[in-house]
């Protein structure tokens, strides 16, 4: 029987939340067994500054090298460990997929995003998300010491908490004219993605067919998974011990 295939995102690891990030260990340990793969659908990472900034011995890093020498394993950024490059991937295992990807999953072909890109309605954030995507500018950001990068990431994580506590509920939700698009464009009727932090099925009606977009969920207050399979797909939460 073909094992499921797991997707995670928005863990948001941060050494302030250290049951988060045990939680995670654990679940890495025991997923090898359980899964055919894993996708990380972005926001592994409360920030993330540079490759340069962690070591093969960091825990996490470790815990995904130990998971891919089992278990294929894909990473796709999110609006926060956007910075992820190669060397993550060789010190992982990773495989770093683009945004959005199709991913062929079963024998179906789905799309996967992390989900800021259906955000269309936040043109404040869609404008920052250009500029932070620039190769310019991240090219200046990485050049500026550790010390400076960690700053700034303590800066920009302050900026954002204020500006979503004044933004409202709807702006920081999809846009479904944008998922309707996203999905014509790329020959698909199921997605996949996190952001949001709304963990859901929707069910939708896309050119007289049955559409769905499946929202994974975030790891604040406790773990979130999607278990998707050749026999069906759910959503699972994964608590703190």
């Amino acid at each position: 029987m073909s094992l499921p295939s797991y997707f995670i995102s928005d863990l948001h690891l941060d050494r302030s939340r250290p049951a988060i990030t045990d939680l995670f260990l654990r679940f890495l340990g025991t997923a090898a067994e359980e899964c055919e793969a894993l996708y990380i659908l972005g926001d592994l990472f409360e920030a993330w500054i540079g490759d340069d900034a962690v070591g093969p011995e960091e825990p996490v890093i470790a815990g995904l090298a130990a998971f891919s020498a089992r278990r294929p394993l894909y990473f796709l950024h999110g609006n926060r460990d956007f910075l992820i490059g190669e060397r993550f991937a060789a010190l992982t295992g990773a495989q770093l997929l683009p945004d959005p990807c199709v991913h062929r999953l079963y024998g179906r072909d789905v799309l996967l995003m992390h989900g800021d890109l259906l955000c269309t309605d936040d043109h404040e954030y869609q404008a920052l998300r250009v500029q932070l995507r620039d190769p310019r500018w991240q090219q200046a950001f990485l050049a500026r010491s550790i010390e400076e990068r960690i700053a700034f990431a303590r800066d920009a994580r302050e900026k954002s908490s204020a500006r979503n506590s004044r933004t409202e509920e709807y702006l920081m939700d999809v846009n479904q004219g944008t998922v309707e698009r996203t999905l014509r464009e790329h020959g698909v009727d199921r997605l996949i993605h996190g952001h949001t932090h709304r963990p859901a099925v929707h069910e939708f009606t896309l050119d007289g067919a049955v559409a769905q977009r499946i929202v994974l969920g975030d790891w604040y207050e406790q773990g979130s998974l999607l278990v998707y399979g050749p026999e069906g797909f759910e959503l699972r939460q994964l608590p703190l011990p």
